[in-house]
């Protein structure tokens, strides 16, 4: 079952928790590819988590080719058939 909240006493860090929290919504389909990862602001609230936290979350997705930046407009899924293979 996909993680849906942020549990701050687990062993795993929370931005790991984050990472986990948005892939399984992009997986889910729950964020559709070609459509916008929510903003810092709102997951920051959202998750009662830093800026840091979201930014390293960010920057796990984005490794993993699900996310991608697009200048100006904000973080969107990368959709599954322009993503990298495992």
């Amino acid at each position: 079952m996909a993680r849906t909240e942020i549990n701050k006493d687990e062993r795993e860090p929370v931005f790991r928790q984050l990472a986990e929290i948005i892939r399984g919504q992009i997986d889910s389909g729950e964020i559709p590819p070609n459509y916008a990862v929510p903003s810092k602001r709102i997951l920051v609230q959202r998750y009662q988590v830093s800026t840091q936290t979201v930014d390293k979350a960010m920057a796990i997705l984005r490794e993993e080719g699900l996310i991608e930046t697009e200048r100006g407009k904000g973080l969107y899924v990368v959709p599954p058939d322009r993503r990298p293979r495992n």
